[in-house]
């Protein structure tokens, strides 16, 4: 099997909030399973105060080592939404008022009251950056190289993923199946990792549980190409079956 390239992200989830547990993140999920069906991995996560200097350090870091950075949060109307400062820092550049992003703003906040210092606040960005899209509430993304700026706001973040479908460059997308058994995992790992190494291009996941008085665990396997996905969950079924275990396909 000829080796492909690996298109990774990473995401730092800014705020206060979800440090300190009063609001639960719910934008990793589907910026990961979005990420994925564009043909990019993401590859690590990190959770930021707002805190510019640690804003800073973390896009710098993350940027730097991967293909795509996301960030989420920050960017609304008020004082302590500092995300974009912190990347224009990041990046050398200044913070702009972006005519476009005025404009859509004005127009959106006609009906609403009109425009306000503290409403144009979400049409500042990094000098040089583009826009992306945001038919929900007005205030638009912001992409800047490969920085994406987001909103916090899960139903907002899916609006502007929507608006990136298709735009961005990857690889192919990681498929995945699962097989459940009753079994412990530690009785298995010999079975998984020699199954793991006998199929290239196949990654095993090992996922316990403890449910009806016993414990099982659900096998994830995760491969770029089906028919490579396929023989390595018949391999770790039929050798699950052969210890005298049934499986079943698509997790317990």
């Amino acid at each position: 099997m000829t080796s492909q390239r690996i298109w990774t992200a990473a995401l730092a989830v800014i705020g206060d909030e979800i440090l300190s547990g009063r609001t639960q993140d719910k934008n990793i999920a589907q910026i990961a399973l979005w990420l994925n069906l564009q043909g990019i991995r993401l590859r690590e996560v990190r959770v930021v105060p707002d805190v510019e200097d640690a804003i800073v350090e973390a896009v710098n870091q993350l940027r730097a080592r991967n293909d795509y950075l996301f960030t989420t949060g920050g960017i609304g109307p008020t004082h302590d939404d500092i995300t974009v400062d912190a990347v224009a820092k990041a990046l050398g550049v200044e913070v702009v008022v972006h005519p476009k992003a005025r404009a859509v703003l004005e127009n959106y906040y006609e009906t609403r009251g009109g425009i306000t210092e503290a409403r144009l606040r979400m049409a500042r960005v990094p000098d040089g950056a583009t826009l992306i899209e945001n038919r929900m509430s007005g205030a638009p993304g912001i992409r800047h190289g490969n920085v994406f700026i987001m909103a916090g706001v899960p139903h907002i973040t899916a609006m502007m993923l929507d608006a990136l479908s298709g735009t961005l460059e990857g690889g192919a997308p990681l498929l995945s199946a699962t097989l459940g058994c009753w079994v412990g995992e530690s009785e298995v790992a010999e079975l998984l990792r020699a199954t793991e190494k006998a199929h290239e291009g196949c990654q095993i996941g090992s996922y316990p549980f403890f449910r009806e008085g016993r414990v099982g665990a659900n096998f994830v396997v995760r491969s770029t190409e089906q028919a490579v996905l396929g023989a390595c969950v018949a391999a770790l079924a039929g050798g699950l079956e052969a210890t005298g275990r049934e499986t079943v396909a698509g997790g317990i």
